[in-house]
């Protein structure tokens, strides 16, 4: 069975519009639309006429606060009603907050002496202003040949001190967020683990602190996990999958697909019918 329950459009910092990736998923059991921070191309996705059985749902993804010892979590809210008004506010206050970390950004590279200006945004057609778009600005005028070298040189926490253009910005409390998406009609669920303790991306993930890390967060409000990923290696997917199963957390499965923005990330992912049975249940 083909789903993918975590996939970009041109809303955020995908390269497809919203009405593309619903044909591109018309022949998958179920899809997920979950740009960041933002539910505005949901209606675009859900409305497109499509001839196969995909059943389709309205997501979005928001960077909340990670825990006393990690670094990243991502949140995905799948089945949400975009029109929720609470949901709304909340997009705007976490857009007000990414649009004040831009503006840094932009004065940190100023400092290098590279001056993006509005240049960087006139580019986009997104809603939503990320560091994708401003490494693609930096390929595109030479400063990196790749995007994953313009992160590297300049747009990560750990970039080389003299051309670190890095910036932080708010991340709010867990309890909120799930609140907000639950009071929304959606369901909670961390997307790629693997990703939450930055350490974890080269040196593999530690499962025993991972599950040690997620059982309170059940008892706060965490629904599922997205124990398949595209970017897990096989023992990855297993042990996730093991851990929702002891938490009694619902499991997804997702690519992150971002189109040409992340060129080596393939739309769809396969999996059981078992596996993926629960978390229709609850969404349909």
């Amino acid at each position: 069975m083909r789903v993918d329950f975590h996939v970009h459009s041109k809303t955020s910092d995908g390269t497809y519009s919203p009405a593309a990736l619903a044909r591109m998923t018309r022949s998958f059991a179920a899809a997920a639309l979950t740009d960041h921070d933002t539910c505005r191309g949901a209606a675009e996705f859900l409305a497109e006429p499509t001839d196969g059985p995909c059943r389709r749902v309205a997501g979005v993804e928001f960077s909340i606060d990670p825990g006393d010892g990690f670094d990243t979590f991502h949140l995905l809210g799948l089945g949400v009603d975009p029109a929720n008004q609470a949901l709304l506010d909340f997009q705007a206050r976490i857009v007000r907050a990414r649009d004040e970390r831009n503006d840094r950004i932009v004065a940190n590279f100023l400092r290098l002496g590279i001056d993006l200006g509005d240049d960087v945004r006139k580019a986009t057609d997104s809603t939503i202003l990320a560091r994708p778009h401003f490494a693609k600005w930096l390929v595109r005028h030479k400063y990196a040949p790749t995007m994953k070298e313009a992160f590297e040189k300049y747009l990560l926490p750990d970039s080389p001190a003299e051309t670190n253009c890095y910036a932080t910005r708010w991340h709010p409390p867990q309890e909120e967020a799930f609140a907000i998406i639950h009071g929304a009609g959606g369901l909670c669920v961390m997307a790629h683990p693997k990703f939450w303790r930055r350490a974890w991306k080269t040196a593999g993930s530690d499962f025993p602190v991972a599950e040690r890390g997620l059982a309170p967060l059940k008892e706060k409000g965490l629904d599922g996990l997205e124990a398949v990923y595209q970017a897990n290696c096989p023992a990855e997917n297993e042990m996730f999958t093991a851990i929702a199963d002891r938490l009694g957390l619902l499991k997804t499965a997702g690519s992150d697909f971002h189109g040409s923005n992340k060129p080596t990330v393939t739309l769809g992912m396969d999996v059981s019918e078992d596996f993926i049975a629960p978390l229709l249940e609850r969404l349909f």
